[in-house]
């Protein structure tokens, strides 16, 4: 295992982190993590080099921390340095962060938190939890030593990124990055930005949810073509793990078999040759050219004024042709459908046309994936 030193204090973190929000589960029910297969593959990571367990309040419908809590209480606490995040977006009132901390502790049946988040921040959010004095939360929530090392999550444009980034003293931060959304949300221009401002890195997404390990057989030609042998996800988490300012790279692990395949990565030192960025950059340039809408879900058309949901119509349309996920992207739509945000729903009064960065034609586009998800 390969390890990155971690906030100012130069802690030795894995470079693999292990996200639980992907446990095997039973009879499809989110909330049943099946316990069994799920504690095999965390004491394996865990006795493999893993040091880095990231969990949240919401994963698993609530049930992940008290899962990672109970394995953790059977002598690995010590062992590891816990990741967990305030879910801010239910705070009424100043005094919810620590009353959900509080329960987070219970949860996860320690007396402090090693790396603490303020999950996932957009620009709404933030400027809610700053009139709710959240940083007053997180000097009681360190002087009292519930919480070690302070960071956030992130799930906005880059330019939030650097007010977010730059509105206070966080130990590290979380982005989304990948090799197919190097420039989505904060991408490698908020990596670099982060790092050039002392804070550490980690990544969630690696492999974009698990899409770019259901690599279609272009993709897998491709990565075939290369003398060193790895499947398309271990490709993924590698473009990520090559990069200097990347502290810990997360992974939603569903599988024992997943687990050894990320741990074989993360324990591989060598760096990418030119040859194979030039792979990745290849099979990077195939999924785009599949795209069928250039949506960079900037989100600049929302709301609309019918309530289309049109990035999420984009996003779903396009995963018909780049990831081959008809079935799946049609049940999705059918979410949508019921929820009154479909494109069916589109009047074509033109105002999403209007501010479109991107000067697509949304109104046909809309419908013609409203006839394919349909």
């Amino acid at each position: 295992m390969q390890y990155s030193y971690f906030t100012n204090d130069r802690l030795k973190v894995s470079q693999l982190g292990f996200g639980c929000m992907r446990f095997p589960i039973l009879n499809g029910d989110q909330k049943a993590i099946d316990e069994e297969k799920a504690r095999e593959m965390l004491i394996y990571a865990i006795e493999n080099g893993v040091n880095y367990i990231d969990t949240a309040y919401p994963y698993h419908g609530g049930m992940s921390e008290k899962f990672v809590g109970k394995v953790l209480s059977e002598g690995y606490r010590d062992k590891v340095y816990l990741a967990t995040k305030n879910p801010v977006w239910l705070a009424n009132a100043k005094e919810d962060f620590m009353k959900y901390l509080d329960e987070q502790l219970d949860n996860l049946k320690t007396d402090h938190i090693d790396f603490y988040l303020l999950h996932s921040l957009d620009a709404e959010r933030f400027d809610k939890i700053v009139d709710l004095e959240v940083f007053d939360f997180v000097k009681k929530a360190k002087d009292e030593g519930k919480i070690k090392y302070i960071g956030f999550s992130f799930h906005d444009e880059y330019e939030v990124f650097e007010k977010i980034v730059d509105s206070y003293d966080w130990d590290f931060c979380q982005i989304q990055l990948n090799y197919l959304d190097r420039d989505y949300q904060a991408g490698l221009k908020g990596l670099k930005y982060a790092k050039d401002k002392g804070l550490d890195v980690v990544v969630m997404e690696p492999v974009k949810g698990g899409k770019l390990a259901k690599a279609p057989e272009k993709i897998k030609s491709i990565f075939d073509s290369s003398n060193i042998r790895r499947s398309p996800a271990q490709w993924a988490l590698k473009w990520v793990l090559d990069k200097d300012e990347v502290s810990v790279v997360l992974s939603g692990m569903t599988t024992l078999e997943q687990v050894k395949e990320n741990i074989a990565v993360a324990s591989d030192s060598r760096k990418l040759t030119d040859d194979e960025i030039k792979l990745i950059d290849e099979a990077t340039k195939i999924y785009k050219d599949g795209f069928k809408v250039g949506c960079t879900a900037c989100e600049y058309c929302m709301p609309c004024p019918s309530g289309v949901n049109i990035p999420r119509v984009f996003e779903l349309y396009n995963n018909v042709y780049v990831f081959d996920e008809l079935d799946e992207s049609k049940k999705m739509y059918q979410r949508l459908i019921e929820n009154n945000m479909d494109a069916s729903n589109c009047v074509e009064c033109g105002s999403c046309e209007a501010v479109c960065p991107q000067h697509l034609s949304i109104i046909e586009l809309l419908k013609e994936a409203d006839k394919v998800l349909r």
